[in-house]
């Protein structure tokens, strides 16, 4: 089984058997590689009654204590109490949207101070969520070796990882309590939840509880994705002047000078959302998204899909697949454009893959496109990004190397960014300092 960059090594496999599906089978455990958007849509899709489950995550539910986040939750009662419709706000009312290129925060401020915590967190579950990360997932009985054992060192990182989990999940969530307490809390999804709650006569303990989880799991599901892709829009800058240039003369001619762009500019800016989509498709976070699990045995295609097998779709492959996106390794934000200078309808859009599929899909998708859309717009409008130079005046080249696992994220690097002008200049010291 590959260990690293696995989304290339099955999409090689598909190719040399001429499938857009595959079967492993990992220490008994049945895996379904779903390699092109049509298996991916028909069976997580179509037969979404049946394959919406997820899998038994041993290491991170169970051992790190991941087990809060709804996303990862195996169908229920508990999963089924996070989507109950009336106790959802509006995500533009809810949440605060930062039009800085900045991360944006469940909890407003409050979550500054956990930027430490957060990122070796995330990396944690990242590195042990896939279903044949470790041993664990696919032995479960493992879970029960005792940590002075020779080979149970999974305990103990597990152990130490739980810590970091909980103080992510807790500490956060307490000093937003306090600041609502105090008056001084700005609005945001938690805010907002507490209130509800405050006026509401249900049982307030437990609803504080899925408030608390689910403000954990919107933090943990954006903040690394949004890093990454901004950091990978970087590199695309970096690697292609000509395309950041014909950005910011399409903001120059719409924004007024002066001005951050705004949300409502989006239908006039279609090559800033190009950008944004090509980046997306171009290196996406997940390349092989969070897995499904089968509850009942299927026949598809005659084949028999076991019940309880692990579904993988994988989105890197569709997402690079070149009958949809011709030169998928190459970035090329204009595929997007049409010939009115428009977003091309007929494009199929990246992110009907980027945020998962069926019942399962990324209930926070359109908060995220919205938010890496601003980030990115503010980015543009304010900043010339280019290659740094060396002491010696000698140009650093970016390596466009990546940190391969569950969420692919680019290698540290370096860059120049700099104040388009003095205008610019003060405007960005301006949103700094209302957002300080």
């Amino acid at each position: 089984m590959p260990t690293t960059f696995e989304w290339e090594t099955y999409d090689r496999w598909c190719k040399e058997l001429g499938s857009d599906i595959i079967h492993l089978e990992v220490a008994g455990t049945s895996i379904v590689v779903m390699n092109s958007a049509e298996v991916a849509e028909e069976l997580l899709d179509q037969h979404s009654a049946i394959h919406s489950d997820r899998p038994r995550l041993v290491m991170v539910n169970e051992l790190m204590g991941w087990n809060f986040s709804f996303g990862l939750m195996a169908y229920g009662a508990r999963n089924g109490n996070y989507f109950n419709r009336n106790s959802i706000p509006k995500p533009r009312n809810a949440f605060n949207l930062s039009r800085t290129p900045k991360i944006m925060y469940i909890t407003s401020d409050t979550w500054q101070p956990q930027l430490s915590l957060e990122l070796p967190t995330e990396l944690m579950s990242k590195k042990t969520m896939t279903p044949t990360s470790t041993l664990l997932n696919s032995i479960p009985a493992l879970k029960y070796i005792p940590e002075w054992f020779p080979g149970a060192g999974f305990k103990r990182k597990a152990r130490e990882w739980a810590r970091y989990s909980t103080i992510m999940r807790e500490l956060p969530y307490a000093a937003a309590k306090k600041q609502i307490l105090q008056g001084t809390a700005r609005p945001s999804f938690t805010s907002y939840s507490l209130e509800k709650l405050a006026e509401g006569e249900e049982d307030v303990a437990e609803q504080e509880q899925r408030v608390q989880s689910t403000a954990a799991t919107m933090y943990t599901g954006a903040t690394d994705s949004t890093v990454s892709v901004l950091s990978t829009f970087i590199l695309a800058m970096l690697a292609n002047p000509e395309a950041l240039k014909r950005a910011q003369e399409e903001i120059d001619s719409v924004v007024q000078s002066g001005e951050f762009p705004r949300f409502s500019d989006q239908e006039r800016l279609p090559y800033v959302t190009a950008i944004v989509k090509e980046t997306m498709r171009w290196k996406n976070v997940t390349p092989l998204g969070i897995p499904h699990a089968s509850t009942s045995e299927d026949l598809y295609r005659g084949y028999r899909i076991p019940a309880g097998s692990i579904m993988v779709p994988n989105i890197w492959a569709i997402l690079h697949d070149e009958n949809t996106y011709p030169e998928p390794h190459t970035f090329k934000p204009e595929r997007f454009i049409g010939e009115d200078g428009k977003i091309n309808p007929a494009v199929k859009d990246p992110d009907t893959a980027l945020f998962g599929f069926g019942r399962r899909i990324c209930p926070g998708r359109f908060m995220a496109f919205s938010s890496i859309w601003i980030a990115v717009a503010s980015m543009l409008a304010v900043f010339d990004i280019s290659k740094p130079v060396d002491e010696d005046g000698n140009v650093i080249e970016p390596t466009f190397e990546y940190i391969p696992s569950m969420a692919c994220v680019p290698a540290p690097f370096e860059c120049a960014l700099k104040p388009r002008s003095a205008q610019a200049e003060e405007m960005i010291r301006s949103m700094a300092s209302e957002h300080s």
